[in-house]
């Protein structure tokens, strides 16, 4: 079925930091504002909202958090309002509805955000409320927690490929160094490779500097069908290639804990749907809750053969002037990981790069991709963006 072309024609984000003093609802009407003023659209004009958020039921005992957005942004009470839920995909998932509807004709002119709060719950809590993406009659039932699957998935990387710690730790100075000059990001001092492998221990081999820091904030995206984008701006960026898939949903059923299959499946999608591949990729942002998450998402994204993401760190391939740039934002490592606000916090950093204007600018990019990643690998999103010549 013949599609139509969807473009991004507004974007907005709030810091991705500790917000104690703000709501949910404040956060996503304040990124939601952003894009609408951007995009310069009347709000009336909307014609749909989908709102990314994973524990907000959990942490603040607010679940039906899009129509209270709605209300807060004065848009028309006649368009449906819709939260929906995958996990640390949640925003990336908010994302493909409003593009899939406006692909498939039903609407021009879709909002979509995502929000999350967390730093006011503690540590226990909010371990707890992440765990609810997990099986509970399979991982959760054995105490297994997101710190533990990953390093699992780092001693296996290790042994069958020779990846080295120290090429985890390269992964979070990188990010912690591209985070400096980005004012949305959580973290902005640059950090050392002994001050990441001297780090508290988490689960070995991660130390808390492997590891992504919980964080507050929203990001929210304005998208409108191809067609009609030059009614509202002179610089659309175009949704290219868009994918969703599933992998398996408790260790177990990993035939390979080094690859996530959810990644390459979305991955294939999205490729296949913009006639595009790895190497036409400019700039990437992509899910690294953890240090070795970099790693594998950036071979199974087909960006380096299987085993060499770690020393293509090392070789400087993924820095912001390197051959892939990832992570010029800081990543979630550094940059923050609001679980339900990711995936279109990873947007509006790669639309921001589209247009040139980025804080940490790569040289003439001009194709990004998005990778957004839920659970244990269960979910993911991925969508390929395009500066429109």
């Amino acid at each position: 079925m013949a599609r139509r072309g969807v473009s991004i024609i507004g974007i907005g984000s709030t810091p991705f930091t500790v917000m104690k003093e703000r709501s949910i609802k404040d956060m996503a009407t304040d990124a939601c504002n952003q894009a609408i003023l951007e995009a310069g659209v009347d709000r009336k004009m909307i014609q749909a909202l989908y709102v990314g958020n994973y524990i907000g039921g959990i942490l603040e005992g607010q679940e039906t958090i899009a129509p209270l957005i709605a209300n807060s942004l004065g848009l028309n009470p006649d368009i449906p309002c819709t939260k929906v839920e995958g996990a640390c995909s949640s925003a990336g998932i908010a994302l493909r509805q409003g593009y899939l509807l406006i692909a498939a004709g039903v609407y021009d002119l879709v909002l979509v955000a995502g929000v999350e709060k967390m730093t006011s719950a503690s540590t226990e809590k909010v371990t707890m409320a992440l765990s609810a993406g997990m099986d509970p009659e399979t991982d959760r039932l054995t105490g297994l927690t997101f710190p533990g699957f990953f390093a699992q998935v780092a001693r296996r990387h290790i042994k069958e490929y020779g990846t080295k710690i120290e090429h985890l730790a390269m992964v979070s100075v990188q990010n912690h160094a591209n985070s400096v000059s980005n004012p949305r990001a959580r973290f902005r001092e640059p950090t050392t490779l002994e001050q990441v492998l001297n780090s508290r221990p988490i689960c070995d081999p991660l130390k808390l500097f492997d590891c992504c820091p919980i964080s507050d904030g929203a990001a929210a995206a304005v998208l409108c069908a191809a067609d009609r984008a030059h009614e509202f701006t002179k610089t659309p960026i175009d949704i290219v290639g868009s994918g969703q898939a599933t992998g398996p949903s408790c260790l177990y059923d990993h035939e390979d804990l080094t690859t996530l299959p959810a990644t390459i499946r979305a991955a294939h999608q999205a490729y296949t749907e913009s006639g595009l591949k790895p190497q036409d990729i400019d700039v990437v942002e992509l899910h690294n809750c953890f240090t070795i998450a970099e790693i594998v998402d950036s071979e199974d994204l087909g960006f380096f053969p299987k085993g060499r993401g770690g020393f293509a760190v090392e070789e400087g391939l993924t820095a912001v002037d390197g051959k892939v740039p990832i992570n010029p934002s800081g990543g979630l490592i550094a940059k923050g990981h609001p679980v339900g606000a990711t995936g279109l916090g990873q947007l509006y950093e790669v639309v921001r790069q589209l247009r040139g204007d980025h804080e940490n600018q790569v040289q003439n990019a001009e194709i990004g991709l998005v990778h957004n990643m839920g659970g244990s690998g269960t979910i993911c999103t991925v969508h390929i963006v395009k500066r429109r010549g």
